[in-house]
């Protein structure tokens, strides 16, 4: 291979891995929340899901994000936060995610909710209809009841309404980053582009990973 080649392809190269880092635009990919709000656990980027157990978009962005979650370093810490916008349907599902979540299962859980939804059409907009459904998932039905109409499950619901409001997030799947970055799969051009832009937001947090 001549010089010139090499040259050339060499640019190539560096153009297309300055294009990939540059990818992420403010106002384009992602929005800079101002002011920025507190996280819950210092020294840590906090990264919030907000989501919707009846939302589609959540349903198909669940696969990408629980493998990416998977792989994040140490100081980064995965939240989820269901949300209703007001619609008495989305109530019990909100109220499901947090008994799960309370009964500790929820990682365990958390896939069959979206099946169970999406792909068997099950109608989990009651609690009554949540609670056959835990049981036949081997739950204790008693158990699940108590949790779901606990003043603490109800409680849970209550800050996740005022966090959505505090973050003004109108649509779901929106990821929220260290409470300075507000990004989705709707702005950042699908799910493999939200998760990247968060990549790169995580990164703008400037918070170093342990060693």
């Amino acid at each position: 291979m001549n010089i010139v080649r090499r040259l050339t392809l060499a640019g190539a190269l560096l153009f297309s891995v300055s294009g990939a880092l540059a990818a992420a635009q403010a106002g384009k990919d992602y929005q800079v929340i101002n002011p920025p709000q507190p996280v819950e656990v210092a020294g840590k980027v906090e990264v919030i899901e907000f989501f919707s157990y009846a939302c589609p978009h959540c349903n198909h962005l669940e696969p990408s994000l629980e493998g990416w979650s998977a792989k994040l370093p140490p100081n980064v810490q995965v939240k989820r936060v269901p949300v209703t916008f007001g619609r008495t349907e989305w109530v019990a599902l909100a109220k499901l995610y947090y008994t799960l979540e309370v009964m500790g299962v929820v990682d365990k859980m958390n896939g069959k909710v979206f099946q169970a939804i999406h792909d068997q059409h099950v109608n989990l907009t009651t609690g009554e209809a949540c609670t056959d459904w835990a049981a036949k998932q081997g739950l204790d039905p008693k158990k699940f009841a108590d949790v779901f109409n606990s003043f603490g499950v109800q409680a849970k619901l209550q800050r996740a309404n005022m966090k959505a409001q505090t973050y003004a997030v109108d649509g779901v799947p929106t990821l929220i980053v260290d409470g300075r970055f507000r990004t989705s799969p709707a702005m950042a051009g699908g799910n493999e582009g939200a998760l990247e832009t968060t990549d790169e937001l995580i990164k703008m947090s400037g918070k170093p990973a342990p060693r």
